[in-house]
């Protein structure tokens, strides 16, 4: 799954995608490049992060997918007038941050065939990551993506459209990032695994590296991942991933 942020100030890429031509091109390269999936949203999540309103991801999201909807794109949104209209155009995948909780979400995918990413967030984008606090990070992660497949399932949403994603820096420490990749294979729901942790700021605390000198340390989580049991890689450098996932994909057949 590649990236493309089409915002002014994602952590990752600083805005280099806010131009709808810009980010048209970059999903294009991305598949190019051997994404299955596209990944683009209109609204920036990263800590600290103020919300968008409706109309604002609309109008970043729309004229990309409406471009690029021969692809196979995921709309990363929390909103259900966004599912909505992503859907309509033709949208594959949603991406919730918020595993379809807000009301409306649930209906606006249920009756559609696309595929749905619900992820684990404690608290809010503003302020997840003021000294978040976990009894068990993995027992507390894995009952709420349990309790999230459940409640699609009950609604009519086939449980071979979902995926599951432990949402890796949100609400959470690096020490809470580390056991839960460390123990990743524990947060097995019976749906896939999505492991979204390219340039995040854990790598950046390991290695002293800046967003965007997060390469080699994106990679080396990517393995572990797959070791760990993902099946999707969220990544905003999908050549490079791409042979890693080969190299792992020789050595396990």
């Amino acid at each position: 799954m590649g990236v493309v942020n089409i915002t002014p100030d994602s952590f990752s890429d600083g805005g280099r995608f806010f131009d709808t031509q810009k980010a048209i091109d970059q999903a294009r390269k991305l598949a190019e490049e051997g994404a299955h999936i596209v990944d683009i949203g209109g609204e920036s999540t990263r800590p600290g992060s103020a919300p968008v309103s409706v109309q604002q991801e609309l109008d970043r999201v729309m004229p990309v997918l409406e471009k690029i909807a021969d692809l196979c794109v995921s709309v990363d949104t929390r909103r259900p007038a966004v599912m909505k209209a992503a859907l309509d155009a033709g949208a594959a995948m949603i991406n919730d941050i918020q595993s379809l909780q807000a009301p409306g979400a649930l209906e606006a995918v249920r009756d559609r065939n696309c595929a749905v990413c619900l992820m684990h967030m404690k608290g809010e984008p503003a302020t997840m990551q003021q000294d978040p606090h976990y009894d068990d990070v993995v027992g507390e992660v894995k009952s709420f993506l349990e309790e999230r497949v459940a409640a699609a399932q009950a609604s009519g949403v086939a449980r071979e459209r979902l995926a599951v994603d432990p949402g890796f820096g949100f609400g959470k420490t690096a020490a809470h990032n580390l056991v839960l990749l460390k123990k990743l294979k524990a947060l097995d729901v019976g749906v896939p695994l999505v492991a979204g942790l390219s340039r995040k700021s854990t790598i950046g605390r390991i290695t002293g590296r800046a967003a965007d000198e997060r390469l080699a340390g994106s990679l080396a989580m990517a393995l572990l991942a797959l070791q760990g049991g993902a099946r999707i890689l969220r990544v905003h450098d999908v050549k490079e991933t791409k042979d890693v996932v080969a190299v792992w994909e020789a050595v396990n057949t």
